[in-house]
């Protein structure tokens, strides 16, 4: 059975941090790119960041310079390090696994980040 299960959201003052970690299980974990994607009320989901079998990493413009994606593949574990934030990156926010070759798609439920100005 697969799950990704995040944790690490909450209520944050703007220019905070916070740090997002999802657990795998049921995956072979470092056969799967692994990322985070946000949805905000009334918008599409949006990648945020990921990070491929080889470690290389990328960001959506928004929060490059302020966020960091890492993964444990010991532990089958990826966090988002998410600093100064800002009201714009509430959200709730989903990890996801995609693997390789055959592009199949797994996602967490969900974590709610939420950041007052």
């Amino acid at each position: 059975q697969v799950q990704l299960v995040e944790s690490g959201g909450g209520l944050v003052q703007a220019g905070g941090s916070l740090r997002l970690s999802c657990a795998a299980s049921g995956i072979t974990f470092s056969f799967n790119t692994m990322g985070w994607y946000r949805q905000a009320p009334g918008k599409q989901r949006e990648l945020v960041a990921g990070i491929s079998i080889d470690g290389s990493t990328n960001y959506a413009d928004a929060v490059k310079g302020r966020f960091t994606i890492s993964r444990d593949n010991a532990k089958n574990i990826v966090y988002l390090q998410m600093n100064n934030l800002k009201s714009e990156d509430t959200a709730v926010y989903y990890c996801n696994a995609r693997r390789l070759y055959t592009n199949r798609d797994r996602w967490g439920q969900g974590t709610q980040v939420t950041v007052s100005s």
